[in-house]
């Protein structure tokens, strides 16, 4: 599975299936039984694959499957690796912290302007919080390169549940 190094953090990809999406989900489904190395949920045409928590680490990925009936013969998935809910949500709303500040001081540092005050303090938060921003970014790469290997081995659990007749990938 080739990762681009485009600006992505939460690398997707579609496969087209030549199977309907009700047989695809009963396979998901049967892997829940007959293997322990992942953890398989599946909501409606929705499926979360993880790792169990013994095997789990800060950075550790999921991958959310999608499976859609394009017409009786087949589907197409879309899958979406992340991580964990509550780390993306703790870099959701650290990223909106630091979004915020920036905005703050931009108003405090042009009400100062206009006042004719010193702003500078307010310019070096400003650049402050871009330097932050920078470094949730690093550290979000740092994340992803760190599950790589677990991305690979969920790409491959899903390649062999799905695994059948032609089966097209391609990677957004």
């Amino acid at each position: 599975m080739p990762l681009s190094n485009d600006i992505v953090l939460r690398p997707r990809f579609k496969i087209e299936i030549p199977r309907t999406n009700a047989s695809v989900l009963e396979d998901f489904d049967k892997s829940k039984t007959v293997q322990s190395d992942f953890i398989v949920s599946r909501v409606d045409d929705h499926v979360f694959i993880k790792f169990p928590k013994r095997k789990q680490h800060f950075w550790s990925p999921q991958l959310h499957l999608e499976i859609n009936e394009i017409d009786q013969n087949s589907c197409l998935l879309h899958g979406l690796f992340g991580p964990n809910p509550t780390v993306w949500t703790l870099f959701m709303f650290l990223h909106f912290l630091v979004a915020g500040l920036f905005i703050a001081f931009a108003v405090w540092a042009y009400t100062n302007w206009t006042l004719n005050n010193s702003y500078a303090i307010q310019i070096s938060l400003m650049l402050l919080m871009v330097v932050f921003w920078f470094g949730l970014y690093f550290t979000g790469r740092i994340g992803r390169a760190s599950g790589k290997n677990e991305m690979q081995e969920l790409h491959n659990f899903m390649l062999n549940v799905v695994e059948g007749e032609n089966t097209k990938t391609s990677f957004l």
